[in-house]
């Protein structure tokens, strides 16, 4: 397919030196840009004019032929604080300081900040709160995305997106948005809200007009890797369904971390699931969501003529309809934030949310994402960089506990919050202290915190009928019921015709003890007759 991008080409070549920054915006973002007034970069500064600097060289892959831009969505209510997440965690491994190899964007959770508009600080809290129970400002989250993507984008760059819990959401929708209205040319920021509106609109005369709008002004990306850690799309009383974040066919790969343990109702795993015929090119939306744009100049048609128009515009207007992402959703046990990080402080050890990263950075390298990282960064979580580059060579068998030693027992939840030990322990090294092995045996055996166990506010959500969606069908169609949760742990789908794929520390835990001798039995309703074990 020939790309038509000459506006955005000519916009990165009417100068040719550039100034590397990292700003931390007040929508609670940190960008890492070439800086810029208008059209014009600002100069280079001499050497002798300030201290020398002497560029990163301990990164992998050190070279590659195209430009990587790496955005990172991060989870409800987080951001760089004392308890980091693993998108804080991934994102500080990240090669930042060559902008013409590699251009990373961080975005602080849903609930964290508030749109500029919002000029008080009474309303702005009123505004952060709202965000975080109902993802008030998602769209804010999203074209934030939209717009660093729609300034920085050259022909042929890669794009790698990741997020963690809303965050996840988040990510999936920002490749949802750029698969039904493109991507802009740099600098029209007055469309963007408009091609947002655009991407929302699910009705027929709305893909009609998306259609027009994308081959009008933009162009069309494909997105090279798509890595998330258990996506949730809302914790509050209002579902948030949008377009082509359950399937996308721009998305060439996609990797999916996902909770084995966590049981709140509005936490249940947001699967990546098959498209079937109505929903190849558009995902379903709720018929509340739909009626949030019925105010404009068209009106939604009945049901049954909306679903027999919208397939025959599916037909004409699919981008790729045959072609498949590379899919991988792999469970881990622990619950929500043991999977995307944040149970405990930062630099706690053992730790079982050090487990999915781990996975996730192999599966970049396996992969062959582009991603630039610092070695130094991944011997801090004891990934040995000869094990992921030039070539990735397979894991070496796990350990069981007793294999190191005396026999290791699961670690039950504290009564206490667990601190790091010491801040030298989290300060990443030339020397790995341990090796993957053995730094995977103590983080499996870690403590799970589960927050209807320790924050019973939880559990008024559990007492509420609320709706869940499961596609168990090989065709594709969707089943959706209400019921009250009542703690239940999540549902499995498709494990008897499909499988289910489980990462290997799950199976060390399995084989363990808590040290009154009881043993961990996953809340999911796992059946282990179907697991497949993955690396």
């Amino acid at each position: 397919m020939i790309r038509t991008e000459s506006s955005q080409s000519e916009s990165h070549t009417r100068t040719e030196t550039f100034s590397s920054q990292t700003t931390y915006t007040s929508n609670g973002t940190f960008v890492q840009t070439p800086s810029s007034s208008g059209f014009q970069q600002a100069p280079k500064v001499p050497l002798e004019a300030g201290p020398a600097y002497v560029p990163y060289t301990d990164t992998i892959p050190p070279v590659h032929p195209f430009r990587t831009l790496v955005l990172c969505f991060d989870g409800t209510g987080d951001q760089f604080d004392a308890d980091n997440s693993n998108i804080v965690e991934f994102f500080a491994m990240l090669k930042k300081d060559d902008p013409e190899k590699q251009l990373v964007y961080y975005q602080a959770g849903i609930g964290t900040y508030t749109t500029p508009q919002i000029a008080t600080p009474f309303m702005s809290k009123i505004s952060q709160t709202l965000d975080m129970m109902i993802a008030w400002n998602l769209d804010a989250h999203i074209m934030g995305g939209y717009e660093f993507l729609m300034q920085n984008y050259r022909a042929g760059d890669r794009i790698c997106i990741f997020g963690f819990s809303r965050g996840a959401y988040t990510a999936r929708c920002l490749a949802g948005m750029i698969h039904k209205v493109g991507l802009l040319p740099t600098c029209n920021h007055q469309q963007v809200p408009f091609a947002y509106k655009m991407y929302t609109q699910a009705d027929d005369v709305g893909w009609k007009q998306s259609n027009a709008f994308k081959k009008t002004f933009s162009i069309d990306v494909d997105i090279e890797f798509l890595g998330v850690w258990d996506t949730v799309s809302s914790v509050g009383l209002i579902p948030r369904r949008l377009p082509f974040t359950t399937s996308n066919t721009v998305v060439k790969t996609f990797r999916h971390a996902v909770s084995l343990d966590e049981r709140r109702a509005k936490f249940k795993a947001n699967h990546w699931n098959k498209p079937n015929k109505t929903e190849a090119t558009l995902s379903i939306t709720d018929k509340k969501a739909k009626k949030e744009h019925e105010g404009g100049a068209h009106k939604k048609k009945k049901d049954g003529n909306g679903k027999n128009s919208l397939k025959s515009l599916e037909n004409q207007y699919a981008k790729d309809k045959n072609a498949e992402t590379d899919i991988d959703e792999v469970w881990f046990a622990g619950c929500h934030c043991d999977i995307g990080g944040g149970s405990v402080a930062t630099g706690v050890k053992p730790n079982l949310a050090r487990i999915p990263i781990r996975w996730m950075i192999r599966e970049c390298f396996k992969t062959n994402s582009g991603i630039m990282f610092h070695t130094d960064g991944l011997k801090g979580i004891n990934l040995d960089p000869d094990m992921l580059y030039p070539v990735v060579r397979p894991r070496p068998p796990p350990l069981s506990a007793g294999t190191t030693g005396p026999t290791a027992y699961i670690k039950p939840t504290p009564k206490e919050p667990e601190v790091a030990a010491n801040d030298d322990d989290y300060v990443a090294s030339d020397v790995m202290a341990e090796t993957e092995e053995e730094a995977e045996l103590k983080d499996a055996l870690a403590p799970i915190y589960d927050q209807l166990s320790l924050a019973w506010g939880w559990w008024i959500l559990e007492l509420l009928p609320l709706r869940h969606r499961t596609q168990e069908s090989d065709d594709g169609s969707w089943t959706s019921w209400f019921y009250w949760n009542l703690g239940r742990g999540r549902h499995v789908p498709k494990q008897k015709k499909k499988g289910v794929r489980v990462h290997r520390s799950v199976k060390i835990r399995l084989d363990a003890k808590y040290p009154d001798g009881s043993p961990y039995i996953p809340k999911a309703d796992l059946n282990e007759s179907y697991i497949t074990w993955v690396d």
